[in-house]
């Protein structure tokens, strides 16, 4: 059986957690950011994570996560 390959555009968007997590960044906060606020900027530095039902797809894209 051949190694399986891992999608790299998934690779460099979502890192698999000890706990079994899937952490992503946040969408909006990389320009046009005059029109958004401070508040708003701050909260889209912070880590998101991948609603559990779109885990099982995100998995199947890195198998050796």
């Amino acid at each position: 059986m051949p190694k399986m390959k891992t999608c790299r555009g998934a690779a460099k968007r979502f890192t698999i957690l000890k706990s079994g997590k899937i952490k992503r960044k946040k969408a909006f906060h990389s320009h046009i950011l005059t029109s958004k606020s401070t508040k708003r900027k701050r909260n889209l530095r912070k880590e998101g994570f991948i609603n559990p039902k779109d885990a099982t797809q995100v998995r199947r894209l890195l198998p050796y996560g």
